[in-house]
């Protein structure tokens, strides 16, 4: 449970036994309170109740005898009934593309009762400890033909945790489902026999295109859009596909086989002056594009050093961007502009 109340540098007691007050001490302290524990009877002294503008009784501790007596007149007293026996459960939640704005209020309400977040390169959401109080943080990111931590010992871990009686949070980046091989992980923590939530994440896919200006769909340019893994270049098939379909094509960790996939997309029949464009580093303080056409972006993402993590997007709503950029006080538009094409 999440306080909404800021008590920020409120002297807190929580009173109660070790292992039963970890998730009280965590919620007080995410809403800012300076949080002391006294874990028996003998804790309870004068001066830690003297100090003390709020006191927390939890589980067995409402009963142990003086405790309210030694409390009474100095604070006020609340209790807590404690959990019946400590049962692990596994949480993935979707970070979204950048920045805590960005994330769910869901997404913060599970990061604030974790007990151990498993964190990712791209969930970037800010200060983790003051949104994770008291938890164990783990950072398992993934880098571009770097995997520190292979996705069968993220899995291990995760459900070790969680079997152990512990609320585990996968942060991931953008949504859990789009190329986060959230399956994989709820299937090992279905597995396990043990309780899984997802809390999904906007996804980059979406997000960043918005950022820049540019549409997935628009009414008269593009009625649907396609979301394509571009760790792998296309096949002759798949890239006649999206030929066909039309629309919009957006390429998720594709900037390695950028020649590849706008290559594969011309074979197939689209249009050379195509319109595409790069985000780069979407929602951050580097944000930028790079727009061209189908044929040219290769060329102009080289000359300008573009790097993941980007979206690559392709279709006629690239143009949109021209739109976005001419806003009333776009001092600076959706980036830096490269080979604007008409």
């Amino acid at each position: 449970m999440l306080i909404e109340t800021d008590l920020t540098g409120l002297p807190v007691l929580v009173v109660g036994p070790p292992g039963l007050t970890t998730e009280t001490v965590r919620r007080y302290q995410r809403a800012g309170a300076v949080v002391s524990v006294a874990a028996s009877p003998g804790d309870v002294t004068t001066a830690a109740c003297e100090m003390a503008r709020l006191a927390v009784l939890v589980g067995p501790a409402a009963t142990w005898s003086g405790t309210r007596a030694a409390l009474a007149g100095r604070c006020p007293v609340v209790t807590e009934p404690a959990r019946e026996a400590p049962r692990g459960q596994v949480v993935l939640v979707g970070a979204g593309p950048g920045g805590i704005e960005l994330m769910t209020l869901a997404g913060v309400r599970a990061l604030a009762d974790a007990d151990v977040v498993l964190t990712d390169r791209l969930a970037e959401v800010g200060d983790l400890a003051a949104l994770a109080p008291g938890a164990a943080i783990v950072d398992v990111g993934k880098r571009p033909g770097h995997h520190a931590v292979p996705q069968g010992e993220i899995e291990r871990i995760m459900v070790e945790h969680a079997v152990a009686g512990l609320t585990v949070v996968r942060l991931k980046g953008g949504d859990p489902y789009v190329f986060g091989r959230g399956g994989e992980e709820v299937a090992a923590a279905v597995e396990a026999g043990l309780p899984v939530t997802v809390v999904p994440g906007v996804s980059s896919a979406v997000g960043v295109p918005g950022c820049a200006g540019i549409p997935l769909t628009h009414r008269g340019v593009s009625h649907a859009f396609t979301v394509v893994s571009g760790h792998v270049p296309l096949e002759p098939r798949q890239a006649t596909a999206l030929a066909d379909l039309g629309g919009t094509v957006v390429f998720l960790m594709g900037m390695h086989n950028l020649v590849p996939l706008t290559t594969a997309l011309t074979r197939a029949g689209l249009a050379h002056d195509t319109p595409a464009a790069i985000v780069e580093r979407g929602f951050t303080p580097d944000q930028r594009s790079i727009v061209g056409t189908l044929t040219t972006l290769p060329d102009l993402a080289a000359r300008a050093g573009a790097s993941s993590p980007s979206v690559i997007i392709v279709g006629e709503v690239v143009r949109q961007s021209a739109v976005w950029d001419r806003r009333v006080g776009a001092a600076s538009p959706s980036g830096l502009a490269v080979g604007v094409t008409s």
